[in-house]
């Protein structure tokens, strides 16, 4: 079988569960005896089985079937999970990861069977564990034994149904129809169930209308149950004829049915141990939607759901979600650019027309509102949450502790913030350095926090929100802060700057001396960090993506970098301007306001322009002498003064006419002028003229 069309479907759907496996063992090393956690993780485990064995990854599948039988074991109450069964654990997530990114390249798993982790797993398996005994059994027993338990011979008179379902079967009965109760059992071996599940439902759905599936349609679909499930149809057809499509299906093992006395089911509303039924005895909507599942040879659950039942009362809306290629929504997002751009054309013409046709204004403004629409729409689907990049940093942290051999603790809030995709495919490699820089350079070693009294455990922060038009990443610690004169001696010594400019240096400009490339203050360079490498790249990175990044710190207390960057990089909100007699464009999101100064407002402050804009001090920047152009001012004795602000700097940009605010395209410049750092890009305008974008952050 050809399975290298599903490779792409494969990868995707191996990422998520080792993301998973990696969270979920985080927190089994925290709760070892929560069952949820262990059922969870075999779920995890057994799927990966089933998709590298359906691919063809014997490797692959051998090492996540010993994983699978040691958590078998652990479910059963047969193994204690102990710390070295843990580390055991994370190895062959490595491993996994290893085969998963030879995949990716090569479309092989590689020849390393990974046997020293397999011996490791199968002692865990012989020895019962670090203790030579079973271990007791859970308190609670996982949810789909317990399911297993309550069934019988007719499990469809133990589903406790809700009244909305009740009353469509008792309708249904009252005007003839047939109510089956249908039982189907899996073959043990199969390593696809949830899409031999699919494709029973997909065959009934063709004969009946599926009322209940007990586990519900989401359990189905994620794999939670164990070889039987159960399904409530209605149907005018013979109730052999469901059987034979139950069937028909392959690797199902059995298929029985009865018609049932709708008098005899129960609702929940009026069962008083109703409200004890587990998660995986629930029951489905009224309308059952079908689990989404791959085709049979797939070896995923990611494919569309079977078309539900005609709607009854009580149905659920269930959100359908399909992967799209970032390409095509690349080039999705090129065609409203170029939509955008001519909208801008129309709207140049129409205002350089003489008259007033108002018929014509009237279609510019529909056309308006609709690319604007339109370009909110493309953005919202390339917006995704950070939460792919950021899962991975919980488990790095933990290496690290053992690694440092410090005690730290991990906190994270913000996941679910969304940027734009092409960002945060980026933005992970920063985030790991300040991560890797907090818990070697800030932590300082348990004597020391002893001594500040200090927690023995530090703590590092992760957290993520969005302001305005940005999102604003934090990394903060409570840690020993940057020693400002330590960094200032290493700047002498390193040659970077003099003992005068040193001593004339504010702190904030000695802690950006840490950007510059190779600079370090480590005494000894380990396995994390001290090379000098690190910051300066986290520089470069964000500025790449037209972000910030800053730091504020206070020695003995801690230190908290932030990483500013915008929602999107594509279409922008830009304010247009004229300077030299050429028209340029400068980002909203950077803009405070815009003033008019008279000439003699003008002061200096140690021989640079400054001026006093109610209270405050603002350095101006004359973008005419940037750009080195003669400037062309409407008015000689005031200036038109455009006020940035990025964190808590502020500069004033000197230009010689306002235009007015538009949305822009971005357009990059190439290579041949990427040397000049503060034009961030280019757009054209409507007329087809070509302006430049300034670069804030390279202004201030």
């Amino acid at each position: 079988m050809d399975v290298s069309q599903y490779l792409e479907i494969f990868l995707d759907e191996t990422n998520e569960h080792l993301q998973n496996l990696n969270t979920q063992i985080l927190e089994l090393e925290q709760d070892p005896e929560n069952s949820d956690t262990v059922n969870e993780i075999f779920r995890a485990a057994h799927s990966l089985k089933g998709m590298a064995g359906t691919m063809g990854y014997k490797r692959m599948q051998n090492l996540t079937h010993d994983m699978e039988n040691v958590f078998s074991e652990v479910r059963n109450g047969n193994i204690k999970v102990q710390p070295e069964m843990i580390d055991v654990l994370f190895q062959c997530l490595d491993a996994l990861q290893e085969y998963t990114d030879n995949i990716k390249n090569t479309a092989d798993e590689g020849t390393n069977d990974n046997e020293p982790l397999i011996r490791q797993l199968n002692d865990i398996l012989n020895n019962k564990g670090a203790s030579g005994a079973p271990a007791a059994a859970p308190a609670q027993a996982p949810a789909a034994e317990k399911a297993e338990e309550a069934s019988s011979d007719e499990p469809w008179y133990d589903i406790n149904y809700d009244e909305s379902q009740l009353s469509v079967l008792t309708e249904a009965s009252k005007q003839g129809g047939k109510v089956y109760g249908i039982k189907v059992s899996v073959d043990p071996s199969c390593v696809l169930k949830a899409a031999r599940a699919f494709l029973v439902v997909k065959a009934i759905e063709e004969k009946g209308e599926l009322i209940v599936s007990n586990p519900n349609s989401q359990d189905l679909e994620d794999e939670k149950f164990e070889s039987d499930f159960t399904l409530i149809v209605i149907s005018d057809e013979p109730l052999e004829n469901l059987i034979a499509a139950a069937k028909s299906v392959s690797e199902i093992s059995d298929a029985v049915g009865k018609e049932l006395d709708v008098t005899k089911l129960h609702s929940s509303e009026t069962e008083s141990e109703a409200e004890e039924t587990p998660a995986a005895q629930t029951t489905a909507p009224a309308v059952a939607e079908a689990p989404k599942a791959a085709p049979a040879a797939a070896p995923a659950q990611g494919a569309a759901p079977a078309k539900a039942a005609d709607k009854k009362p009580g149905k659920v809306a269930v959100k359908q979600t399909v992967r799209v290629d970032i390409e095509k929504l690349d080039s999705l997002m090129n065609l409203v650019s170029e939509l955008i751009t001519a909208k801008n054309s129309l709207v140049s013409a129409s205002s350089s027309s003489e008259g007033n046709n108002s018929s014509f204004n009237e279609q510019i403004e529909y056309l308006e509102s609709v690319t604007s629409n339109l370009h909110e729409s493309v953005m919202k689907v390339r917006m995704v949450p950070i939460e792919s990049t950021v899962n991975k940093f919980p488990r790095m942290i933990r290496d690290l502790q053992k690694q440092l051999g410090k005690k730290l603790e991990f906190y994270m809030t913000g996941e679910e913030t969304e940027l734009d995709r092409t960002v945060v495919d980026q933005i992970g490699d920063p985030i790991m350095h300040l991560l890797r820089n907090s818990a070697d350079h800030g932590i300082e070693s348990a004597e020391i926090r002893a001594q500040r009294g200090k927690p023995e455990a530090g703590s590092i922060f992760l957290d993520a929100y969005q302001d305005g038009n940005n999102v604003i990443i934090e990394v903060r610690d409570d840690g020993n802060g940057i020693d400002i004169e330590a960094v200032r001696a290493k700047g002498i010594e390193r040659g970077v700057i003099t003992p005068e400019q040193a001593a004339a240096m504010s702190d904030k400009e000695v802690i950006n001396l840490l950007f510059n490339a190779g600079f370090s203050t480590a005494k000894k360079v380990t396995d994390v960090s001290g090379r000098g490498v690190g910051l300066d790249v986290v520089k470069s990175m964000i500025e790449s993506l037209s972000g910030e990044v800053d730091v504020k710190s206070e020695l003995g207390v801690g230190s908290t970098w932030t990483i500013r960057l915008p929602l999107t990089l594509a279409i922008i909100q830009a304010l247009m301007v004229v300077v030299g007699g050429e028209k340029y464009a400068i980002s909203l999101g950077s803009i405070q306001t815009i003033e008019t100064i008279e000439k003699s407002d003008i002061k200096l402050v140690q021989n640079e322009e400054v001026i006093n804009l109610r209270g405050t001090v603002i350095p101006l920047i004359r973008l005419n002498e940037v750009i080195e152009t003669e400037s062309h001012p409407i008015d000689e004795n005031s200036l038109i003064v455009v006020i940035i602000k990025k964190g808590d700097k502020m500069a004033g940009l000197v230009i010689d006419e306002l235009i007015g605010q538009q949305e822009i395209v971005i357009k990059p410049l190439g290579k041949y002028v990427k040397h000049v750092k503060f034009i961030t890009g280019a757009t054209i305008l409507g007329d087809g003229e070509v302006a430049l974008i300034f670069d804030a952050n390279t202004l201030l």
